[in-house]
């Protein structure tokens, strides 16, 4: 099995899974691809499917988004709509498939790092937004699943964590757990845009999560029981997430 990375060396994935460069595309004697939509995007999509398929390759586990069951209009939701699209391309190969769509990432905490070096106080939008992040282990050990065993082929899984935080939890939770009293400020919705954008996230990006984090103020999210009916254990809490990356915020 191969998984595609922008760096090998650091990859952790299951015994049995090989990493290679996005660049160099090695999938012969590879039966099994997870596939990283920040990957595709980079080397393209329709060759790396084309070459999965000739290469013998027989099952493609997709990270995808829970941003897909979004009612919103498919222009208001950007990041849905691009990977609704790359499932469907999936779909096509006629390869067996598995979706994981995870929800908010724990890890998207780390664009904080440098404002709570700085100080005590976090600025960014609608402080109230509520998400169940998911620990990128629950992700990974989901993952492994679907590439290792039949269980999941053909299935959709969407993973959240175990609790409903605001953002305004979240940096408490972290202030809690480095030892620092830690609080975050809301500010309005032109300056999130503005400190949001750039990279991977285009302004229409940042637009569309601005509007999802304004309908998330006071409703907590849905809490889905598939990472420990997949696994057998329960998911992750935030404050573990911030423990075992806690060298990153100090």
């Amino acid at each position: 099995m191969l998984a595609l990375t922008r760096d090998p060396e650091a990859a952790r994935l299951p015994e049995g899974v090989r990493a290679a460069r996005t660049d160099e595309l090695p999938l012969d004697g590879a039966t099994a691809l997870f596939l990283n939509p920040a990957v595709v995007w980079q080397v393209g999509s329709e060759k790396l499917l084309e070459l999965a398929k000739g290469s013998g390759v027989r099952r493609i586990v997709m990270l995808s988004s829970s941003s897909v069951l979004s009612d919103l209009d498919p222009q208001e939701n950007p990041i849905g709509v691009r990977h609704r699209a790359l499932e469907e391309e999936v779909e096509r190969t006629g390869l067996e498939w598995t979706f994981v769509r995870p929800g908010g990432f724990a890890a998207n905490a780390l664009q904080w790092v440098d404002q709570i070096k700085a100080g005590d106080v976090v600025y960014g939008p609608y402080a109230g937004a509520q998400m169940a992040l998911i620990h990128e282990a629950d992700m990974g050990a989901v993952s492994a699943r679907a590439l290792l065993t039949d269980d999941l082929v053909g299935k959709t899984p969407e993973l959240t964590g175990p609790e409903s935080l605001s953002f305004a939890d979240q940096v408490r939770v972290i202030g809690e757990v480095i030892g620092r009293p830690l609080r975050y400020e809301e500010i309005p919705h032109e300056a999130a845009r503005e400190r949001m954008s750039g990279g991977f996230v285009t302004p229409e990006m940042a637009d569309s999560l601005l509007r999802v984090f304004a309908e998330l103020v006071d409703r907590p999210q849905a809490i889905s029981p598939e990472v420990e009916r997949i696994t057998g254990r329960p998911g992750r809490t935030f404050a573990e997430w911030v423990e075992d990356h806690v060298a990153a915020f100090r």
